[in-house]
Protein backbone atom coordinates (compact mmCIF):
# COMPACT_ATOMS: atom_id res chain seq x y z
CA UNK A 1 0.00 0.00 0.00
CA UNK A 2 1.19 3.44 -0.62
CA UNK A 3 2.58 5.33 2.81
CA UNK A 4 1.58 9.19 3.14
CA UNK A 5 4.51 9.70 3.80
CA UNK A 6 5.36 8.62 0.25
CA UNK A 7 2.88 10.58 -1.44
CA UNK A 8 3.77 13.56 0.51
CA UNK A 9 7.64 12.77 -1.10
CA UNK A 10 6.22 12.27 -4.83
CA UNK A 11 3.87 15.52 -4.48
CA UNK A 12 7.00 17.55 -3.07
CA UNK A 13 9.30 15.71 -6.09
CA UNK A 14 5.93 16.93 -8.52
CA UNK A 15 5.75 20.19 -7.46
CA UNK A 16 9.04 21.21 -8.27
CA UNK A 17 9.19 19.02 -11.57
CA UNK A 18 6.41 20.51 -12.60
CA UNK A 19 7.77 24.25 -11.69
CA UNK A 20 10.59 23.40 -13.91
CA UNK A 21 10.19 24.08 -17.87
CA UNK A 22 10.71 20.51 -19.02
CA UNK A 23 11.27 19.46 -15.84
CA UNK A 24 10.48 15.38 -14.82
CA UNK A 25 8.93 13.57 -12.13
CA UNK A 26 10.67 10.41 -12.32
CA UNK A 27 8.93 6.92 -10.92
CA UNK A 28 11.12 4.21 -10.52
CA UNK A 29 9.92 1.32 -9.29
CA UNK A 30 13.27 -0.57 -7.15
CA UNK A 31 12.34 -4.45 -7.80
CA UNK A 32 15.56 -5.98 -7.54
CA UNK A 33 14.37 -7.51 -4.10
CA UNK A 34 12.19 -10.52 -5.89
CA UNK A 35 9.94 -11.24 -2.84
CA UNK A 36 9.03 -7.14 -2.48
CA UNK A 37 7.86 -7.40 -5.55
CA UNK A 38 4.95 -8.04 -7.23
CA UNK A 39 2.67 -6.72 -10.26
CA UNK A 40 -0.40 -5.76 -8.30
CA UNK A 41 1.75 -3.61 -6.13
CA UNK A 42 2.98 -1.91 -8.95
CA UNK A 43 -0.26 -1.58 -10.07
CA UNK A 44 -1.13 0.23 -6.66
CA UNK A 45 1.36 2.45 -6.73
CA UNK A 46 0.49 4.26 -10.32
CA UNK A 47 -2.99 4.35 -9.22
CA UNK A 48 -2.26 5.93 -5.94
CA UNK A 49 0.04 8.44 -7.26
CA UNK A 50 -3.13 8.86 -10.03
CA UNK A 51 -5.65 9.27 -7.43
CA UNK A 52 -3.77 12.32 -6.01
CA UNK A 53 -3.17 14.02 -9.20
CA UNK A 54 0.52 12.52 -10.51
CA UNK A 55 -0.91 11.06 -13.78
CA UNK A 56 1.50 8.72 -16.60
CA UNK A 57 -0.77 10.94 -18.88
CA UNK A 58 0.76 14.02 -17.82
CA UNK A 59 3.98 15.53 -20.03
CA UNK A 60 5.85 15.82 -16.48
CA UNK A 61 5.40 12.10 -15.57
CA UNK A 62 8.43 10.05 -16.88
CA UNK A 63 8.71 6.31 -16.14
CA UNK A 64 8.01 3.80 -14.76
CA UNK A 65 11.64 2.58 -14.98
CA UNK A 66 12.71 -1.03 -13.33
CA UNK A 67 15.86 -1.12 -11.18
CA UNK A 68 15.72 -4.73 -12.10
CA UNK A 69 16.49 -4.20 -16.06
CA UNK A 70 18.96 -1.96 -15.33
CA UNK A 71 21.35 -4.86 -13.71
CA UNK A 72 24.14 -4.70 -15.81
CA UNK A 73 24.85 -1.36 -15.59
CA UNK A 74 25.23 -1.77 -11.63
CA UNK A 75 27.37 -4.81 -12.53
CA UNK A 76 29.48 -2.32 -14.81
CA UNK A 77 29.71 0.40 -12.80
CA UNK A 78 31.28 -1.47 -9.58
CA UNK A 79 33.86 -3.32 -11.40
CA UNK A 80 34.46 -0.09 -13.46
CA UNK A 81 35.28 1.46 -9.35
CA UNK A 82 36.90 -2.11 -8.42
CA UNK A 83 39.33 -1.32 -12.22
CA UNK A 84 40.34 2.45 -10.94
CA UNK A 85 41.60 1.42 -7.11
CA UNK A 86 38.51 2.78 -5.28
CA UNK A 87 36.84 -1.07 -4.65
CA UNK A 88 38.00 -3.91 -3.55
CA UNK A 89 37.09 -7.80 -2.89
CA UNK A 90 36.56 -9.27 0.73
CA UNK A 91 36.30 -12.65 1.79
CA UNK A 92 36.00 -11.82 5.28
CA UNK A 93 32.55 -13.07 7.07
CA UNK A 94 30.65 -11.64 9.61
CA UNK A 95 32.18 -13.21 12.11
CA UNK A 96 35.30 -12.99 11.68
CA UNK A 97 34.88 -9.19 11.61
CA UNK A 98 33.33 -9.28 15.27
CA UNK A 99 36.48 -11.77 16.55
CA UNK A 100 38.96 -9.10 15.35
CA UNK A 101 37.06 -5.94 16.47
CA UNK A 102 35.33 -7.13 19.50
CA UNK A 103 32.47 -5.41 18.93
CA UNK A 104 28.76 -6.24 16.93
CA UNK A 105 28.55 -2.34 16.71
CA UNK A 106 31.85 -1.54 14.92
CA UNK A 107 31.76 -2.13 11.17
CA UNK A 108 34.16 -3.44 9.00
CA UNK A 109 37.73 -2.91 9.43
CA UNK A 110 39.36 -2.54 6.06
CA UNK A 111 41.40 -5.89 6.91
CA UNK A 112 40.88 -7.08 3.05
CA UNK A 113 42.09 -3.43 1.85
CA UNK A 114 45.94 -4.31 0.75
CA UNK A 115 45.09 -8.05 -0.14
CA UNK A 116 44.54 -7.30 -3.76
CA UNK A 117 41.75 -10.17 -4.39
CA UNK A 118 39.92 -10.61 -7.75
CA UNK A 119 36.71 -12.10 -7.62
CA UNK A 120 35.76 -15.43 -6.69
CA UNK A 121 32.19 -16.20 -6.07
CA UNK A 122 31.38 -15.50 -2.14
CA UNK A 123 33.89 -12.77 -2.26
CA UNK A 124 31.89 -9.44 -1.49
CA UNK A 125 32.63 -5.55 -3.34
CA UNK A 126 33.54 -3.35 -0.96
CA UNK A 127 34.04 0.36 -1.98
CA UNK A 128 37.24 2.08 -0.35
CA UNK A 129 36.51 5.26 1.46
CA UNK A 130 38.62 7.60 1.76
CA UNK A 131 40.50 7.45 5.10
CA UNK A 132 40.86 11.41 5.71
CA UNK A 133 38.01 14.42 5.78
CA UNK A 134 34.74 14.49 5.54
CA UNK A 135 31.49 14.61 3.43
CA UNK A 136 29.74 16.90 3.36
CA UNK A 137 26.21 16.69 1.94
CA UNK A 138 24.57 20.11 0.58
CA UNK A 139 20.72 19.69 1.53
CA UNK A 140 17.95 22.09 0.86
CA UNK A 141 15.98 20.95 4.29
CA UNK A 142 18.74 20.07 6.31
CA UNK A 143 21.41 22.85 5.60
CA UNK A 144 25.51 20.86 5.25
CA UNK A 145 25.39 18.57 7.44
CA UNK A 146 29.39 17.06 7.90
CA UNK A 147 29.64 12.70 7.89
CA UNK A 148 33.70 12.29 8.70
CA UNK A 149 35.09 9.61 6.19
CA UNK A 150 36.37 7.67 9.00
CA UNK A 151 32.75 7.31 10.43
CA UNK A 152 32.15 5.30 7.12
CA UNK A 153 33.10 2.12 6.61
CA UNK A 154 34.50 0.58 3.61
CA UNK A 155 30.97 -0.63 2.71
CA UNK A 156 29.42 -3.28 0.54
CA UNK A 157 28.39 -2.51 -2.82
CA UNK A 158 28.51 -6.09 -4.72
CA UNK A 159 27.51 -9.20 -3.02
CA UNK A 160 29.38 -12.42 -3.08
CA UNK A 161 27.05 -14.02 -6.06
CA UNK A 162 28.04 -10.35 -7.74
CA UNK A 163 24.78 -8.81 -7.62
CA UNK A 164 24.96 -5.36 -6.95
CA UNK A 165 23.30 -3.27 -3.30
CA UNK A 166 20.64 -0.69 -3.48
CA UNK A 167 23.19 1.75 -3.17
CA UNK A 168 25.17 1.36 -6.03
CA UNK A 169 22.14 0.68 -8.19
CA UNK A 170 20.64 3.58 -7.08
CA UNK A 171 23.27 6.04 -7.45
CA UNK A 172 23.96 4.38 -11.32
CA UNK A 173 19.97 4.90 -12.32
CA UNK A 174 20.01 8.21 -10.98
CA UNK A 175 23.08 8.98 -12.94
CA UNK A 176 21.62 7.21 -15.89
CA UNK A 177 17.60 8.92 -15.86
CA UNK A 178 19.54 12.04 -15.75
CA UNK A 179 18.33 12.64 -11.89
CA UNK A 180 19.05 16.26 -10.75
CA UNK A 181 17.10 16.57 -7.53
CA UNK A 182 16.59 13.83 -4.63
CA UNK A 183 13.80 14.67 -2.36
CA UNK A 184 13.14 11.93 -0.32
CA UNK A 185 12.20 11.11 3.74
CA UNK A 186 14.60 11.86 6.45
CA UNK A 187 15.51 8.09 7.39
CA UNK A 188 17.50 7.93 4.11
CA UNK A 189 20.06 11.06 5.38
CA UNK A 190 22.64 8.32 6.71
CA UNK A 191 22.56 6.55 3.35
CA UNK A 192 23.46 10.44 1.67
CA UNK A 193 26.98 10.49 2.33
CA UNK A 194 27.81 7.21 0.98
CA UNK A 195 25.87 7.91 -2.36
CA UNK A 196 27.73 11.19 -2.47
CA UNK A 197 30.92 9.40 -2.51
CA UNK A 198 29.80 7.09 -5.09
CA UNK A 199 28.93 10.13 -7.28
CA UNK A 200 32.44 11.14 -7.13
CA UNK A 201 34.16 7.91 -7.35
CA UNK A 202 32.44 7.54 -10.33
CA UNK A 203 33.33 11.12 -11.84
CA UNK A 204 29.70 12.97 -11.40
CA UNK A 205 28.28 15.40 -9.57
CA UNK A 206 25.52 14.58 -7.06
CA UNK A 207 22.08 15.98 -7.04
CA UNK A 208 20.68 18.22 -4.82
CA UNK A 209 19.62 16.35 -1.72
CA UNK A 210 15.99 17.57 0.14
CA UNK A 211 15.44 15.28 3.14
CA UNK A 212 11.72 16.03 4.24
CA UNK A 213 11.35 15.54 7.89
CA UNK A 214 9.66 12.66 9.49
CA UNK A 215 6.22 12.18 9.82
CA UNK A 216 4.80 11.56 13.76
CA UNK A 217 1.39 10.47 15.37
CA UNK A 218 0.06 11.70 18.59
CA UNK A 219 2.12 10.45 20.49
CA UNK A 220 5.22 11.85 18.08
CA UNK A 221 6.03 8.42 17.01
CA UNK A 222 7.41 7.60 13.81
CA UNK A 223 4.07 6.76 11.93
CA UNK A 224 4.30 2.92 11.18
CA UNK A 225 1.99 0.49 9.38
CA UNK A 226 2.02 -1.94 12.17
CA UNK A 227 1.07 0.75 14.43
CA UNK A 228 -0.69 3.45 12.78
CA UNK A 229 -2.84 3.95 9.73
CA UNK A 230 -0.70 5.00 6.86
CA UNK A 231 -1.94 3.93 3.82
CA UNK A 232 -3.35 6.43 1.33
CA UNK A 233 -5.94 3.94 -0.68
CA UNK A 234 -6.90 3.21 3.42
CA UNK A 235 -7.80 6.99 3.58
CA UNK A 236 -9.52 7.40 0.07
CA UNK A 237 -11.82 4.05 0.71
CA UNK A 238 -12.48 5.61 4.02
CA UNK A 239 -14.08 8.86 2.69
CA UNK A 240 -11.47 11.42 2.37
CA UNK A 241 -11.54 12.79 -0.86
CA UNK A 242 -7.87 13.09 -2.68
CA UNK A 243 -8.13 17.02 -3.17
CA UNK A 244 -8.49 16.82 0.93
CA UNK A 245 -5.69 14.70 1.14
CA UNK A 246 -3.42 16.49 -1.56
CA UNK A 247 -3.62 19.76 0.11
CA UNK A 248 -3.77 18.19 4.06
CA UNK A 249 -0.39 16.52 2.19
CA UNK A 250 1.47 19.67 1.14
CA UNK A 251 1.20 20.83 4.40
CA UNK A 252 3.16 18.44 6.98
CA UNK A 253 6.38 20.34 7.12
CA UNK A 254 5.58 22.99 4.86
CA UNK A 255 3.41 26.27 4.86
CA UNK A 256 2.41 28.93 1.67
CA UNK A 257 2.54 31.67 4.70
CA UNK A 258 -0.50 33.25 5.85
CA UNK A 259 -3.29 31.92 7.58
CA UNK A 260 -5.44 30.11 4.35
CA UNK A 261 -4.62 26.28 4.77
CA UNK A 262 -7.35 25.21 2.07
CA UNK A 263 -6.00 26.18 -1.00
CA UNK A 264 -6.34 24.57 -4.44
CA UNK A 265 -3.14 22.11 -5.57
CA UNK A 266 -2.29 24.74 -8.49
CA UNK A 267 -2.15 27.36 -6.22
CA UNK A 268 0.01 25.26 -3.74
CA UNK A 269 2.22 23.88 -6.37
CA UNK A 270 2.74 27.43 -7.62
CA UNK A 271 3.51 28.37 -4.10
CA UNK A 272 6.02 25.43 -3.45
CA UNK A 273 9.43 25.80 -2.25
CA UNK A 274 11.50 23.07 -1.01
CA UNK A 275 13.99 25.93 1.14
CA UNK A 276 11.30 26.46 2.96
CA UNK A 277 10.54 23.32 4.35
CA UNK A 278 11.07 22.93 8.01
CA UNK A 279 13.31 20.01 9.44
CA UNK A 280 11.61 19.40 12.28
CA UNK A 281 9.15 16.60 12.63
CA UNK A 282 5.63 16.94 11.06
CA UNK A 283 2.46 15.72 13.07
CA UNK A 284 0.18 13.96 10.71
CA UNK A 285 -3.14 14.99 12.95
CA UNK A 286 -6.26 13.05 11.77
CA UNK A 287 -8.63 15.51 13.22
CA UNK A 288 -7.48 18.13 11.00
CA UNK A 289 -7.42 16.01 8.25
CA UNK A 290 -10.80 15.34 8.67
CA UNK A 291 -11.34 19.27 9.45
CA UNK A 292 -9.97 19.69 5.95
CA UNK A 293 -12.32 16.87 4.33
CA UNK A 294 -15.24 18.51 5.84
CA UNK A 295 -14.56 21.90 3.85
CA UNK A 296 -13.78 19.82 0.64
CA UNK A 297 -17.51 18.05 0.93
CA UNK A 298 -18.96 21.28 1.97
CA UNK A 299 -17.49 23.31 -0.84
CA UNK A 300 -19.24 19.83 -3.41
CA UNK A 301 -22.35 20.82 -5.59
CA UNK A 302 -25.11 19.27 -4.62
CA UNK A 303 -24.87 16.61 -7.50
CA UNK A 304 -21.42 16.17 -7.04
CA UNK A 305 -22.04 15.37 -2.98
CA UNK A 306 -24.66 12.85 -4.01
CA UNK A 307 -23.11 11.27 -6.45
CA UNK A 308 -19.55 10.76 -4.21
CA UNK A 309 -21.20 9.16 -1.40
CA UNK A 310 -22.59 6.51 -3.95
CA UNK A 311 -20.37 3.74 -2.96
CA UNK A 312 -21.14 3.61 0.63
CA UNK A 313 -25.15 3.22 -0.43
CA UNK A 314 -24.40 -0.10 -1.82
CA UNK A 315 -23.28 -3.65 -0.01
CA UNK A 316 -21.65 -3.96 1.83
CA UNK A 317 -21.80 -0.58 3.38
CA UNK A 318 -25.55 -0.19 3.33
CA UNK A 319 -27.73 -1.96 6.03
CA UNK A 320 -30.61 -1.90 4.01
CA UNK A 321 -32.13 -4.27 1.37
CA UNK A 322 -30.98 -2.34 -2.32
CA UNK A 323 -35.08 -2.07 -3.45
CA UNK A 324 -35.31 0.00 -0.42
CA UNK A 325 -33.67 2.59 -1.53
CA UNK A 326 -35.29 5.93 -3.05
CA UNK A 327 -32.53 7.97 -5.33
CA UNK A 328 -35.24 11.00 -4.82
CA UNK A 329 -35.07 10.95 -1.02
CA UNK A 330 -31.17 10.29 -0.90
CA UNK A 331 -31.52 13.63 -2.59
CA UNK A 332 -32.97 15.50 0.00
CA UNK A 333 -31.09 13.52 2.74
CA UNK A 334 -27.69 14.42 0.87
CA UNK A 335 -28.68 18.05 0.93
CA UNK A 336 -29.22 17.59 5.16
CA UNK A 337 -25.93 15.79 5.37
CA UNK A 338 -23.38 17.37 3.49
CA UNK A 339 -22.48 20.09 6.05
CA UNK A 340 -22.63 17.43 8.69
CA UNK A 341 -20.06 14.88 7.64
CA UNK A 342 -16.38 14.85 7.92
CA UNK A 343 -15.85 12.03 5.51
CA UNK A 344 -18.41 10.21 2.85
CA UNK A 345 -18.05 6.58 4.99
CA UNK A 346 -19.86 8.40 7.62
CA UNK A 347 -23.18 9.17 4.72
CA UNK A 348 -24.50 5.52 5.61
CA UNK A 349 -25.46 6.26 9.62
CA UNK A 350 -26.69 9.10 8.44
CA UNK A 351 -29.58 8.08 5.89
CA UNK A 352 -30.11 4.42 7.22
CA UNK A 353 -32.96 4.67 9.09
CA UNK A 354 -34.61 6.54 6.10
CA UNK A 355 -34.23 3.14 4.55
CA UNK A 356 -34.06 0.43 7.00
CA UNK A 357 -38.19 -1.35 7.70
CA UNK A 358 -37.34 0.06 11.86
CA UNK A 359 -35.34 2.30 13.37
CA UNK A 360 -31.59 0.85 13.51
CA UNK A 361 -30.74 -0.30 17.33
CA UNK A 362 -28.19 1.79 19.06
CA UNK A 363 -27.93 1.03 22.78
CA UNK A 364 -26.04 3.34 23.52
CA UNK A 365 -28.04 6.05 22.33
CA UNK A 366 -31.26 4.37 23.86
CA UNK A 367 -29.75 4.49 27.28
CA UNK A 368 -28.65 7.82 26.56
CA UNK A 369 -32.43 9.22 25.74
CA UNK A 370 -35.15 6.98 27.33
CA UNK A 371 -34.25 8.46 30.70
CA UNK A 372 -37.20 8.39 33.15
CA UNK A 373 -39.95 11.03 32.17
CA UNK A 374 -38.80 9.90 27.94
CA UNK A 375 -42.15 8.01 27.80
CA UNK A 376 -44.24 10.50 28.65
CA UNK A 377 -42.58 12.78 25.69
CA UNK A 378 -42.73 10.38 23.37
CA UNK A 379 -46.33 8.82 24.33
CA UNK A 380 -47.74 12.93 24.24
CA UNK A 381 -45.31 13.53 20.73
CA UNK A 382 -47.13 10.37 19.31
CA UNK A 383 -50.52 11.79 20.56
CA UNK A 384 -50.37 15.28 18.79
CA UNK A 385 -48.09 14.01 16.01
CA UNK A 386 -51.36 11.73 14.64
CA UNK A 387 -52.74 14.81 13.71
CA UNK A 388 -50.59 17.77 13.42
CA UNK A 389 -50.14 19.34 9.67
CA UNK A 390 -46.93 17.61 8.41
CA UNK A 391 -44.52 19.82 7.90
CA UNK A 392 -40.61 20.26 9.81
CA UNK A 393 -42.41 23.63 11.19
CA UNK A 394 -44.85 22.37 12.57
CA UNK A 395 -43.75 19.63 14.04
CA UNK A 396 -41.47 21.26 15.39
CA UNK A 397 -43.35 23.87 17.22
CA UNK A 398 -45.89 20.64 18.75
CA UNK A 399 -42.59 19.27 20.23
CA UNK A 400 -42.02 22.85 21.25
CA UNK A 401 -45.28 22.51 22.99
CA UNK A 402 -44.87 19.01 24.25
CA UNK A 403 -41.57 20.29 25.81
CA UNK A 404 -43.15 23.40 27.88
CA UNK A 405 -45.60 21.15 28.89
CA UNK A 406 -43.01 18.96 30.84
CA UNK A 407 -40.95 21.83 31.92
CA UNK A 408 -38.24 21.04 29.80
CA UNK A 409 -36.23 22.73 26.61
CA UNK A 410 -36.86 21.53 23.16
CA UNK A 411 -33.27 20.23 23.35
CA UNK A 412 -34.23 17.88 25.98
CA UNK A 413 -37.54 17.17 24.53
CA UNK A 414 -36.26 16.08 20.78
CA UNK A 415 -33.86 13.14 22.32
CA UNK A 416 -36.08 10.29 23.18
CA UNK A 417 -38.08 10.96 20.05
CA UNK A 418 -35.11 11.41 17.45
CA UNK A 419 -33.68 7.92 19.11
CA UNK A 420 -37.34 6.45 18.77
CA UNK A 421 -37.37 7.48 14.79
CA UNK A 422 -33.73 7.41 13.42
CA UNK A 423 -31.94 5.25 16.05
CA UNK A 424 -29.39 7.87 17.36
CA UNK A 425 -28.84 10.49 19.38
CA UNK A 426 -27.06 12.38 16.49
CA UNK A 427 -28.08 12.71 13.26
CA UNK A 428 -29.44 15.23 10.13
CA UNK A 429 -32.47 18.33 11.17
CA UNK A 430 -35.02 16.19 13.53
CA UNK A 431 -37.92 18.16 11.81
CA UNK A 432 -36.86 17.94 8.21
CA UNK A 433 -36.04 14.36 8.70
CA UNK A 434 -39.68 13.51 9.88
CA UNK A 435 -41.25 15.36 7.54
CA UNK A 436 -39.08 13.32 4.76
CA UNK A 437 -40.19 10.06 6.67
CA UNK A 438 -43.97 10.64 6.67
CA UNK A 439 -46.48 10.26 8.86
CA UNK A 440 -47.37 6.37 8.57
CA UNK A 441 -43.65 5.80 8.84
CA UNK A 442 -43.00 7.93 12.40
CA UNK A 443 -46.39 6.94 14.37
CA UNK A 444 -45.31 3.37 13.52
CA UNK A 445 -41.63 4.18 15.19
CA UNK A 446 -43.14 5.77 18.06
CA UNK A 447 -45.57 2.81 18.92
CA UNK A 448 -42.66 1.19 18.54
CA UNK A 449 -40.37 3.08 21.26
CA UNK A 450 -43.18 3.09 23.50
CA UNK A 451 -43.90 -0.74 23.69
CA UNK A 452 -39.96 -1.46 24.05
CA UNK A 453 -39.83 1.46 27.14
CA UNK A 454 -43.20 -0.19 28.22
CA UNK A 455 -41.18 -3.93 28.22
Amino acid sequence: MFHVGGARSALYNWAVARQQPGGKFVLRIEDTDQARNKPEWIDGIISALAAIGINESDPAFEGPYFQSQNADRHREAGLQLFAAGKAYYCDCTREQVQERTGSQQLGYDGFCRERGLEYVEGRALRFRTPDEGATVVVDLVRGEPSFPNSAIEDFVIARGDGSPVFLIANVVDDLDEGITQVIRGEEHLSNTPKQQLLWEALGATSPVWAHLPVIVNEKRQKLSKRRDKVALEDYIAEGYLPEALVNYLMLLGWGPGGDIEIRPYEELERLFRVKDVNGSSAFFDVKKLSAFNGEYLRALSPEAFAEACGPWLAAPYAPWKPEAYDAAAFATLAELAQTRLAVLSEITKYVDWYFLDEAPEDEASWTKAMKPGAEDIVKDARARYATAEWNAETLKTVLEEVAAAHGLKLGKAQAPVRVAVTGRTVGLPLFESLELLGRERTLARLDAALAKLAG
